[in-house]
């Protein structure tokens, strides 16, 4: 059995999470932005699907990308500096997220980006929390949309949600894109919650779930105050 958060109540210390499934930490609550921040702020994060009640989990180990360890293999370098693209930060969360919810992923049947959690998060990046990362490229009616990704922002911490791909490597770039953009403003890491081939082959790695909260509990309390980004602000050389 795992706890029911009622209104107002704190979530369950991060050691009392299962085993397995590995992190589930209690059931219950609700999204709103003081709920949501709270979870983030102690190494804590919503994942339900539709017609369960809200889950909240703190894995053991937990995947974190330090922004100065992305990689950034040859190929993709490659397309860095053909420059073929526009990357946008914050110009539209809404298009991100929603095309996130409805993106394909093998050994996925559904989404856990449920409307009711676009809703949460939308509501977030209005009050300048969430951030999106975007990957443009020029077409005949203008500039497409064909990459990107989303997640928050709290002190130097980042907590990076899910990402998405029409263009050979255009999810990568944001992410590229986003990790140098981080490591400009002195964020310390990148919260990757789960271990996926695909983020470690990105430089993300596992750590200690002790770690993690350890190296967290100094990052969220970091100068940083939410606002949108600057639309142009990860705008890099790649030479």
């Amino acid at each position: 059995m795992i706890p029911w958060l009622v209104a107002d109540a704190p979530f369950p210390p991060l050691e009392l999470a299962l085993a397995d499934p590995n992190g589930l930490l209690c059931a219950g609550g609700d999204l709103s932005p003081e709920r949501i921040l709270a979870a983030y702020r102690h190494g804590i994060f919503p994942w339900f699907s539709d017609g369960q009640p809200i889950l909240w989990w703190s894995p053991d180990p937990r995947m974190v990308l330090f922004p100065a360890e992305f990689k950034v293999s040859r190929s993709l370098r490659k397309t860095l500096r053909a420059g073929r693209y526009e990357v946008r930060l914050d110009s539209d969360f809404a298009a991100v997220i929603d095309t996130c919810a409805h993106s394909w992923r093998p050994g996925q049947p559904g989404t856990w980006i449920t409307p009711e959690m676009r809703h949460a998060y939308r509501r977030l990046h209005e009050l300048g929390w969430a951030h999106s990362v975007e990957t443009w490229v020029e077409s005949e009616n203008g500039y497409e949309l064909v990459g990107g990704l989303y997640g928050l922002a709290i002190g130097r911490m980042f907590y990076g949600e899910s990402m998405f791909s029409r263009r050979t490597d255009a999810s990568k770039i944001a992410a590229a894109h986003l990790a140098r953009f981080l490591e400009s403003c002195g964020f310390g890491m990148i919260d990757c919650q789960m271990r996926t081939d695909h983020l470690a082959s990105l430089g993300a790695r596992e750590v200690p779930r002790s770690e993690f909260a350890s190296r967290l509990a100094a990052l969220v309390e970091a100068d940083g105050t939410p606002g949108r980004w600057p639309e142009d602000g990860a705008t890099f050389s790649w030479r």
